[in-house]
């Protein structure tokens, strides 16, 4: 069986319900709609770190972000970890990296290892051949200027007055019309939209955005809420209908170079935004807003029009190329490649998907498809990668509350299902490779003082 080119395409920060194939009311997704229709669909996707670099070390190795030591932005990669580009190269890809990186700066400080605006070093990159990136874009760019830099370390301007998206696309086609055909590639396209510029501290779409997509119809999670949405939301719509474009020009040129048949296209992001409703910023926290992503898969293995509502993860995705390409996953992913979805093999498929969320806080949660249940570390900062006790945080009905509206973690009748829901916290935290921790009540939390007195802060709900 010929070996597929596999293209992954992926956002930073967009929410599942962004997309019409979603639920958008809008014209956002066009494209990506298509996409969905043609191909697979999951209903139920999230990430498993909702955060930046967490997340694309969670996607390159398949290892939870606390197994490789990039449970925070800003930790290399260890040069020792084997990422799929790895995998891919030994069974005869071409592997190639566009865009935001986000695991090359720091690791043992010696005063002179942040890249996040330098040129990335051959060593810190993952593996990939072909590069043409920037560790941390948003320093290096901005919605209509910016560069990133090439395979040599030469600093690649984007045109004067092109949007961010579009020419990194154009850079991404530049690609595809090199392939002679003699060995499948991968190439892993991460984009920054609809991520905001944190310098301006907006979303920055294509300019006319603002006015194009006011009359968005609010996300129930937002509605009658503060944060920033009411000024922010169109113009990360507008991020979004730019991908999808640009989505539509990479098919056309698969199309037109006679690809198209043999690429499985994969389209996801590494986390949602919940717009400041949650917490101060925009991630790091449980929340569907937060975590729940879009995934769509088109090509070899995924056609059909197919919408699996199990509960997936990003953590599914590496075994899931790897799968594509021929080749066995190792032991070492700890995700389950989606393709048995689609066949007969869903009866031991995980209930529930796990998330480890750091920065913020050092927390833990689980999401099934009734309950959301959340705790935290009280004598931890959110730097800390794991602890022995947490406390419980938060505890969501989403068949009766989907918009996370009511916390149950202190209502005395669902003792029993937070006991259960501890139960699988803890045995996914040892699946990940942790030591099994004791996870105690709100009341039971604030009055302990294991290594020290639990603060005010940590101890607070998680809609605070």
């Amino acid at each position: 069986m010929e070996q597929p080119n596999i293209i992954l395409i992926f956002s930073d920060q967009q929410r599942w319900d962004t997309c019409g194939c979603y639920g958008q009311s809008l014209a956002i997704t066009p494209n990506l709609d298509r996409l969905a229709a043609e191909g697979v669909r999951f209903e139920h996707a999230f990430t498993c770190q909702p955060v930046c670099g967490p997340a694309r070390a969670c996607i390159q190795t398949g290892k939870y972000a606390t197994e490789v030591g990039c449970h925070m932005n800003n930790r290399m990669l260890p040069l020792k970890e084997q990422t799929i580009a790895h995998h891919l190269s030994e069974q005869g890809y071409d592997t190639a990296y566009i865009g935001k990186w986000h695991l090359a700066s720091f690791g043992p400080i010696d005063g002179t290892d942040d890249f996040r605006a330098r040129p990335v070093p051959r060593e810190r990159r993952g593996g990939y051949d072909y590069w043409l990136a920037a560790d941390v874009l948003e320093f290096t760019s901005h919605s209509y200027d910016g560069h990133m830099f090439d395979t040599e370390g030469n600093r690649r301007d984007f045109p004067e007055g092109r949007y961010r998206a579009d020419a990194q696309t154009d850079w991404a086609l530049e690609y595809l019309r090199t392939r002679t055909g003699d060995k499948p590639f991968f190439l892993f396209l991460s984009y920054i939209e609809p991520h905001h510029q944190n310098d301006h501290g907006h979303y920055e779409g294509p300019k006319g955005s603002k006015e194009k997509f006011k009359d968005f119809v609010v996300p129930g999670d937002l509605v009658e809420t503060e944060g920033d949405w009411r000024e922010e939301f169109a113009d990360y719509l507008g991020c979004i209908h730019s991908l999808d474009e640009n989505l539509g020009r990479i098919r056309d040129t698969l199309q037109e170079l006679g690809l198209e048949d043999n690429t499985l296209l994969i389209y996801t992001s590494d986390h949602g935004s919940h717009f400041c409703t949650r917490n101060s910023e925009y991630k790091r926290s449980c929340h569907d807003g937060c975590i729940r992503i879009p995934l769509v898969m088109n090509g070899p293995g995924f056609k059909g029009g197919k919408c699996p509502r199990e509960l997936t993860s990003l953590i599914d995705l590496p075994p899931t190329i790897m799968t594509a390409a021929g080749i066995t996953p190792p032991d070492t992913m700890r995700g389950h490649a989606l393709q048995r979805l689609l066949s007969d093999q869903t009866a031991e498929w995980p209930e529930e998907v796990f998330l480890q969320i750091s920065e913020s806080q050092c927390g833990r949660a689980t999401r099934t498809q009734r309950w959301k249940y959340s705790v935290r570390a009280p004598d931890k900062s959110g730097g800390d990668p794991s602890s022995d006790l947490y406390v419980e945080d938060s505890l969501y009905d989403l068949e009766s509350d989907p918009h996370e509206r009511n916390n149950l973690v202190t209502n005395p009748g669902l003792r029993e299902i937070r006991a259960e829901l501890a139960r699988t916290l803890k045995r996914r935290m040892v699946e990940a490779g942790e030591a099994e921790p004791r996870i105690v009540s709100k009341e039971e939390g604030t009055s302990e003082q294991p290594d020290g007195a639990v603060t005010k802060e940590s101890a607070q709900s998680a809609d605070s």
